[in-house]
């Protein structure tokens, strides 16, 4: 885990691209019924508006938003660093499906013009998201941008 502002600014650079570019492929696939050459390509396409605005989510709002929950409410001081990672990527997962998945719905309306459908779009986005989101976070992402981050960046290599 990071442990200064500099550092946590990397982790989430590289944690973002990770997630944003995996739920990116993951939603165009859910809309064309499929993975294909094709659908990476769109995903590739749309990535670069989604990875800005969901990295500004995530570093302005979110995750303090996630830390005070799990920290004021889920974690003591004494609690192990597995349960720390595991309850801060949880709580980090819920509002940015919640808030990618309307970012996703309102692409979808932009394109097709249907407005007045993005409340349902947005309410149907959430579970499917949701069950990818989670476990992708937890199970994949997580352990391999940390693996990474630690490899390139050794603890005290970038200054607070």
């Amino acid at each position: 885990m990071p442990q200064n502002k500099r550092e946590s600014l990397v982790y989430s650079v590289i944690m973002c691209f990770c997630m944003v570019l995996w739920m990116s492929i993951y939603n165009v696939a859910l809309q064309h019924g499929g993975l294909s050459l094709e659908v990476v390509q769109q995903a590739w396409l749309g990535f670069p508006i989604a990875y800005i605005f969901a990295f500004c989510c995530d570093w302005f709002f979110v995750s303090k938003l996630a830390k005070g929950v799990a920290f004021g409410f889920l974690l003591r001081p004494d609690s192990s660093v597995r349960r720390k990672v595991i309850t801060i990527s949880s709580c980090m997962v819920v509002p940015m499906v919640l808030i990618m998945s309307l970012y996703g719905a309102g692409e979808g309306c932009f394109h097709t013009g249907m407005w007045s459908g993005i409340l349902m779009q947005w309410l149907h986005n959430i579970p499917f998201n949701f069950i990818m989101a989670l476990p992708f976070q937890l199970i994949i992402a997580g352990p391999l941008v940390r693996f990474v981050f630690r490899k390139a960046f050794p603890v005290g290599t970038i200054a607070a």
